[in-house]
C-alpha cells in the first residue's frame, strides 16, 4: 500500500461505516425498498466505480429479450436535465446521458429508453405509459437500494476483481465486498479471449459464490470502424483495412477504463496515439481544436481518428460535428460474448426467469 493509500485509509473506513449502516437500514426494513412484480425488473450494476462494461451487457439483454416488450431505465449520468424523460430521436447526451443515448442509437424502434434519478418513480411512469411492458432493465442500480430488482446481475472486471479492491477513496469499491451477496448472477467481464479452465476455477473459488448465485465469464468483441456523422469523408472500409495498411490511429476517449481497447489497438495498428479524458467527459470545441492540431502534426499520411461508441454520443452536437467535419473520424462499437457453455446457460437463466414470472401484475 503506497503512502497516498495509507493517508486515505481512515476516510475509507469512515465511508465504509456509513455505507454499511445505510445497507443495514435497507436490510432490516428501516428504509423502504420497493419491488415490482410487473413489469419484471432486471438490475445490472457493480461494486466498483465504473469501468466494468455495464453498457454492452445491458445491450446484450435487450437483444436477448427481443421477443418481449422491454425498456431500459438509467439515472442518465452527466445529463443537464432532471426527473423522468423518455428518449426520442432528437434526444442528446446532454438530455439523457451518453449511455441511454447509445441505447436509443442502437435500438431506435425496439426498446423504450428512459431516465430518472429516482428509479421507483421512473418505473411507475413507465407502467402508466406502457401497461403491457414486460421487462425493465435497470442500468447501474446495484447501490440504488430504494428499488429491488427481481433479478440482480453484478459485474466485476477481470483486471480488477472486486475481492482484490478497497473502498473509496483508497480503492474503487462503492461498498463493502459483502454487498455481492445481493446478486443473483455475477459476471466476470473483460476476460481474455483465451481463458483457461484452471483460471476460471480459481476466480470462482475466490468469489466464494453463495448457493443461489451463478457465475459467468464474458469477453469483449470489437466491431468494425464506423464513420462518425454524415459528413465523414471516409467510406465504410472496415477495421482490417486500416490495420493492414499501416495507419496511425488517434484514439479519443472519455470512458472509465480505456486500457482494454488500447491494448487491442496497439497490437494491431501501425501506431496508436491516445487522447484520454475522464469518464463521461463532455467534449468542448477547444478539446477538438487541440485534437485537430495533434492530428495535423502526425507525419504519416495514413491516419484516422477513432473513438468509442459511447464517446460518439457526446460528440454528436452541431458545434462539435462542425469541428470534426472533413476529418476521418470513426467510432468502434463493442459487444460482449460469453465463454464456452456460459452463453447457453446465461441465456437460459434469463429467459427462464422472464417466462416463469411474466404476467403477474401484483405489486408488493
Amino acid at each position: 500500500m503506497n503512502l497516498i493509500r495509507v493517508l486515505l485509509w481512515p476516510i475509507s473506513i469512515l465511508y465504509g461505516w456509513i455505507v454499511a449502516i445505510r445497507n443495514r437500514c435497507f436490510d432490516y426494513g428501516i428504509f423502504k425498498s420497493t419491488s415490482f412484480a410487473s413489469p419484471l425488473l432486471i438490475g445490472v450494476g457493480n461494486l466498483t466505480a465504473g469501468g466494468t462494461g455495464k453498457t454492452p451487457h445491458v445491450e446484450y439483454l435487450v437483444k436477448l429479450l427481443a421477443a418481449y416488450k422491454i425498456a431500459t431505465l438509467s439515472r442518465g449520468y452527466g445529463r443537464k436535465t432532471s426527473g423522468f424523460l423518455e428518449a426520442n430521436n432528437d434526444s442528446t447526451a446532454m438530455d439523457i446521458g451518453d449511455e441511454p443515448r447509445q441505447f436509443r442509437h442502437r435500438f431506435p424502434q425496439h426498446v423504450c429508453v428512459a431516465v430518472d434519478e429516482k428509479r421507483v418513480h421512473g418505473v411507475n411512469q413507465l407502467r402508466q405509459k406502457y401497461p403491457d411492458l414486460d421487462v425493465v432493465i435497470l442500468d447501474d442500480v446495484f447501490q440504488h437500494r430504494k428499488i429491488k430488482p427481481g433479478l440482480q446481475i453484478l459485474l466485476t472486471d477481470y483486471t480488477r476483481l472486486f475481492y482484490n479492491d478497497q473502498l473509496l477513496p483508497t480503492g474503487l469499491l462503492r461498498e463493502s465486498k459483502s454487498g455481492a451477496a445481493r446478486a443473483d448472477i455475477i459476471i466476470v467481464t473483460k476476460t481474455p479471449n483465451i481463458f483457461s479452465p484452471l483460471e476460471r476455477k480459481r476466480i470462482i473459488r475466490e468469489l466464494k459464490p453463495l448457493p443461489h448465485q451463478q457465475i459467468y465469464f464474458s469477453t469483449i468483441r470489437y466491431g468494425d470502424f464506423i464513420p462518425f456523422g454524415q459528413k465523414s469523408t471516409s467510406a465504410m472500409l472496415g477495421r482490417d483495412y486500416y490495420f493492414e495498411r499501416g495507419y496511425t490511429i488517434v484514439l479519443l476517449t472519455g470512458i472509465a477504463n480505456s486500457q482494454p481497447l488500447e491494448f487491442y489497438l496497439r497490437d494491431k495498428a501501425e501506431k496508436l496515439i491516445t487522447v484520454r479524458y475522464k469518464d463521461h467527459h463532455q467534449f468542448s470545441v477547444a478539446d477538438l481544436q487541440k485534437l485537430q492540431t495533434l492530428f495535423a502534426e502526425i507525419p504519416n499520411e495514413k491516419k484516422i481518428i477513432l473513438t468509442t461508441e459511447k464517446d460518439a454520443m457526446r460528440l454528436d452536437f452541431p458545434e462539435l460535428r462542425e469541428q470534426l467535419a472533413g476529418l476521418p473520424v470513426h467510432y468502434i462499437p463493442i459487444e460482449i460474448t460469453f465463454h464456452d457453455k456460459d452463453t447457453e446457460l446465461f441465456n437460459q437463466q434469463i429467459l427462464d426467469y422472464v417466462r416463469k414470472n411474466s404476467g403477474n401484475s401484483r405489486i408488493h
